[in-house]
């Protein structure tokens, strides 16, 4: 580190206050002053986090320049710098920094000489959130590999497909994910992560052939793969996204800067927590989605920041966990903080240390800001936009700001983010104009692996990743969506391509013609929906063809209602089926229907 940074002082971002709702619009100028004052400060020649540049795409681009160069080294600088603060809390487990630091010193000391992992060589992990998945995540980082992180929600289909597409040297996978690898007839390497133990115990698997916290462990460097997440496009087939250590490294920080930057401000304001108490987290998100993975999981080493861990959403155990572990910080998709405002309960709870209620991965309707706010009038609801192929960084609406603009993501994310609205043909838009949203920086991932043809569609050639997303940024430099060019369902979070479900439901031997759609859900915001056509003397019907769906694709991707049809669905002039008329069609019946009911 080129910088001696006081970590301990790292605090969670957008907490604290009672500002009145009616102030919010004449304060948002003021913060975002506020947040800019400070950031130029921190990323000054002599601030905590100088900048200097990467030369890539024939341009230098800006990082940060006392990150440590690699997740290897991040890992060992802070585990060692917090030591005996309490790191991972899950049931009756509960892991020191340096208790986990060495824990994972030891797993990846068995994943080299027992296993014979070598850089660059892709280990798979498919299994819930626990302690135990944290510390085999480092380990295999440590040990060279890269972190494959396969969607634990998926079907075994679903999971053998991940892990082939890769080429996965190894599988880490907990007991009722490698069931479903086993029912597959996978023939590649397993081993089992126990939960709800000590890592002696649950990663027992990965030193049992020998390793120990003596073997040499390789030097690595920002050029290393790092990971691999899997994202699903409008293609329909998974692709895996791989990022270097430099990107997934330089994304934390990013993350870091911005969570620095408020902090400075509450510290001006007088509403900065106090420094001797320990920030914590609420892990409900999943670890192997990038908001799971970067803004909450690695952002936490360098604030000392303890995480306690929820391997199922319950809302009632969420403010029992909040109150018990003095969690300070929330993040979930956007119906978990609305049920915890919304809760008849929430009064018997001690919910006060929580001053920050996060959401991300969908967007949030713009009157549960409002209701947030009011319900817990001592936090602050705030949003992040980011992608899995950006490291999750792009956009933050933070406190005030977000609830004079509640239908934004906020404004671009400093100092890494370069964000364009750009028209088909890749040349930026003038403010206001709609296009497709687009993001540059250094901790953009490399590529999708082994689709070279779907990163040259991705990236432009000069360094642009096109998010699929359009929108517009208004006069205060703050984006807003306005819809999406690709065909996504985004359920609670997880995104779900249409044409993969078509092609699911094409694969039955009765069905004539089906498209997927979205529908709106108060709870998810979305969910999915079809529509088919059966073969002439097929003995189909929407049961049946869920009950078909089940055995090949994830339970979150199942359309939640099917229409059957008795006549050939509405073409357009090209021949294809006229997905937005039927969307609005079915939209229309299904508000009614909710409505009803």
């Amino acid at each position: 580190m080129q910088k001696d940074m006081d970590v301990r002082r790292f605090r969670d971002a957008g907490c604290g206050g009672t500002l009145p709702l009616e102030m919010v619009s004449t304060m948002k100028t003021e913060l975002d002053l506020a947040l800019s004052r400070v950031m130029d400060g921190l990323v000054a020649p002599d601030g905590m986090l100088p900048l200097g540049t990467y030369r890539q795409f024939d341009r230098d681009l800006p990082m940060i320049a006392s990150a440590p160069p690699s997740l290897a080294h991040y890992f060992a600088h802070f585990c060692a710098l917090h030591g005996d603060r309490d790191f991972l809390v899950d049931g009756d487990v509960r892991l020191t920094f340096a208790q986990a630091y060495a824990a994972a010193r030891v797993a990846a000391g068995g994943l080299v000489d027992g296993h014979g992992i070598q850089r660059g060589d892709r280990v798979g992990m498919a299994a819930r959130n626990s302690a135990n998945w944290v510390v085999a995540y480092m380990a295999v980082l440590m040990a060279g590999g890269v972190a494959t992180l396969l969607n634990g929600w998926w079907s075994g289909e679903e999971l053998v497909g991940g892990a082939d597409l890769v080429d996965c040297r190894l599988v880490l996978a907990d007991r009722q994910r490698a069931e479903r690898f086993a029912a597959q007839g996978y023939g590649g390497q397993i081993l089992l992560i126990e939960h709800d133990c000590a890592p002696d115990k649950g990663l027992v698997a990965l030193t049992a052939k020998g390793g120990d916290d003596r073997v040499n462990l390789p030097l690595l460097s920002g050029d290393d793969i790092a990971t691999v997440l899997f994202t699903s496009g409008s293609t329909g087939t998974s692709k895996g996204a791989w990022s270097n250590h430099r990107g997934v490294v330089q994304g934390t920080f990013n993350y870091l800067a911005q969570t620095l930057a408020v902090l400075g401000v509450l510290t001006a304001r007088g509403e900065a927590p106090d420094p001797a108490s320990q920030p914590c987290a609420l892990v409900n998100v999943p670890l192997f989605h990038v908001t799971g993975e970067v803004p909450v999981l690695l952002q936490s080493f360098a604030m000392a920041r303890k995480l306690v861990m929820m391997p199922k959403w319950d809302v009632v155990r969420a403010m029992e966990l909040i109150e018990r572990e003095r969690v300070t910080y929330f993040v979930g998709v956007p119906l978990m903080s609305f049920e915890i405002a919304t809760h008849p309960d929430r009064n018997t709870f001690d919910l006060s240390s929580c001053v920050t209620f996060a959401a991300g991965g969908a967007p949030r309707p713009i009157e549960h800001v409002d209701r947030i706010r009011r319900e817990l009038p001592h936090a602050f609801p705030v949003l992040g936009y980011g992608l899995t192929e950006t490291n999750g960084i792009g956009c933050g609406n933070f406190n005030e700001n977000y609830l004079a603009k509640p239908g934004s993501t906020g404004a671009p994310s400093r100092p890494l983010v370069d964000m364009a609205i750009l028209d088909e043909d890749g040349r930026g838009l003038p403010q206001g104009d709609v296009g497709e949203v687009s993001i540059r920086s250094v901790a953009n991932f490399i590529g999708y692996w082994d689709n070279p043809g779907a990163t040259r569609a991705a990236i432009t050639p000069d360094g642009y990743f096109r998010t699929g997303d359009l929108g517009y940024i208004d006069e205060d430099g703050y984006l807003f969506i306005v819809d999406r060019k690709k065909d996504i369902i985004i359920r609670g979070g997880e995104n779900i391509s249409c044409i993969e479900v078509e092609s699911a439901i094409y694969n039955h031997p009765g069905i004539a013609e089906a498209s997927v759609f979205g529908l709106t859900d108060e709870l998810y915001g979305e969910v999915p929906a079809a529509v088919f056509l059966a073969k002439s003397g097929a003995a189909l019907d929407a049961e049946a063809l869920r009950a078909f769906l089940g055995e090949h694709i994830a339970a979150f991707k199942i359309p939640v209602q099917v229409w059957q049809v008795n006549e050939p669905l509405p073409r357009l002039g090209t021949e294809k089926i006229d997905k937005r008329a039927l969307r609005e069609k079915y939209r229309r019946e299904w508000a009614e229907t909710v409505k009803v009911s």
